[in-house]
């Protein structure tokens, strides 16, 4: 079973900066995509950012120029660096990602994380 771990949530104020990380574990296992979406209150969830196994990303146009994703894939984790953060920033982020298990038939999966808060104050 793969889950996945993520840390760097908390509070900031508005025009710091915030770093969250997630990391993938288990066994025999490959990620083709991940990353970050979030969950405002009352709105839908979205994606923030994702990166492929390629190092292809996509960001959110909300949030272009100010957070960055990266990834380590020997260690199958990203990060998504926060800066210039914004009140409408805050929101419960997940970590996703998507890959196959190498070790049950290369059977695909999806898994989320249980979300970290962020909250920006101002």
């Amino acid at each position: 079973q793969v889950q996945l771990v993520e840390s760097g949530g908390g509070l900031v104020q508005s025009g710091g900066s915030l770093s969250l990380s997630c990391s993938a574990s288990g066994t025999f296992f490959t990620i083709n995509a991940m990353g970050w979406y979030r969950q405002a209150p009352g709105k839908q969830r979205e994606l923030v950012a994702r990166i492929t196994s390629g190092a292809s990303t996509d960001y959110a146009d909300s949030v272009k120029g100010r957070f960055t994703l990266s990834r380590d894939n020997v260690d199958n984790t990203v990060y998504l660096q926060m800066n210039m953060v914004k009140p409408e920033d805050t929101a419960v982020y997940y970590c996703h990602a998507v890959g196959f298990s190498s070790g049950s038939g290369y059977s695909p999966f999806e898994v989320w994380g249980q979300g970290t808060l962020v909250t920006v104050s101002s």
